[in-house]
């Protein structure tokens, strides 16, 4: 896989304090299913800096990490080198779970990394990663999003195209299920039909859909253009019962929007009106009890604060009913995840 610089926008504390929200119905239990940690070469996001963000006026009772290389063993086997980065945030999750830094249960769930194409090989990495996360390692990433303008670039690591059809990538695929660990899937809608056939194939295994499947609106795609290809795709993968989607990740540059663009950060009421045919989209297809609302910080974090963005999706379920914003906010990711006495 190829590596490229830091494709993520600049956070601008300045620009983002121009974004004086409250929180909306504060009191509503979160669990935030989506968010990073990391240091060197890239704007420090560590514990304080995601506390700092949860602590916003949300009822953030938990959070789950996901996989963004961060602090790779720099020795060792190739194949064993992502541990590093599950020994790190159990570290921190160890932090948050001694009520030092606050109520909120962080890093209570880790995805983390393995090689799929290692083929059957990787079943020791994943065990390896299993005892690394301290009982709260649930699945891994492998990101296949790739498309062929350069554009579209949204991750340091591109992976060749293709990637979730290869013989190698599917035997290591076949790996998760006896172990009990989902895979999360970031990739670009017009990869979602190479996931269908995935999903179809291993029926037993927990598929997350990461970021409404990267609809695009960059280099040669436009959101108008996408939108109707995009949700055929999303209502056929619905059809998949082993898959669950994230509602979120459509703050970054590759959806095409240019709220970063303006001298102010935009309002909630303005990001729930841009996201809403995508985000009820999604929940028409999967149903609340397939669907999570994520912040995907710090990456979204270039376009908005982190209480004005769970300001954004409140508006968005407003019209719910009390179990069905229990599961967009909570239930749903407690379940997929197994975040349990997170209160």
């Amino acid at each position: 896989m190829a590596t490229h610089h830091n494709p993520h926008l600049p956070v601008r504390a300045d620009w983002l304090a121009q974004q004086a929200e409250e929180a909306l119905d504060p009191a509503l239990p979160i669990i935030d299913p989506h968010h990073h940690l990391w240091d060197v070469s890239r704007p420090r996001y560590l514990l304080d800096e995601l506390l700092g963000d949860t602590g916003g006026g949300h009822n953030i009772l938990a959070t789950v990490f996901v996989e963004c290389r961060a602090m790779w063993r720099a020795w060792g086997p190739e194949a064993l080198r992502p541990l590093g980065e599950t020994e790190f945030v159990a570290g921190a999750a160890a932090m948050a779970e001694s009520g030092l830094y606050g109520p909120t249960r962080a890093c209570a769930g880790i995805v983390g990394h393995a090689d799929l194409r290692l083929g059957a090989a990787v079943r020791e990495v994943l065990e390896a990663q299993l005892i690394a996360g301290g009982g709260r390692f649930r699945g891994i990433r492998h990101i296949t999003a790739w498309d062929a303008s350069p554009d579209t670039r949204s991750t340091t690591v591109i992976p060749p195209p293709g990637l979730m059809r290869d013989a190698a990538f599917q035997q290591g695929f076949s790996q998760l299920e006896p172990l009990g660990l989902s895979f999360d899937a970031w990739l670009y809608h017009p990869q979602l039909p190479e996931l269908i056939a995935l999903a179809r194939r291993f029926p037993g295994t927990r598929i997350i859909l990461d970021h409404l499947g990267g609809p695009l609106g960059v280099g040669p795609y436009t959101r108008e253009a996408t939108f109707a290809p995009w949700r055929e795709s999303i209502r056929e993968l619905a059809q998949c019962p082993n898959v669950a989607v994230k509602l979120g990740g459509l703050a970054m540059r590759t959806h095409g929007n240019a709220f970063h663009e303006r001298p102010a950060p935009p309002s909630s009421a303005e990001m729930a009106e841009a996201w809403r045919p995508w985000m009820e989209s999604c929940i028409e297809a999967f149903g609340v009890d397939r669907c999570m609302f994520e912040s995907n910080f710090p990456v979204d974090k270039g376009m908005t604060g982190y209480t004005a963005l769970w300001n954004a999706f409140k508006r968005l379920a407003a019209g719910a009913s009390a179990h069905e914003k229990a599961a967009l906010f909570h239930d749903t990711a407690a379940r997929i995840y197994s975040i349990k006495g997170e209160t």
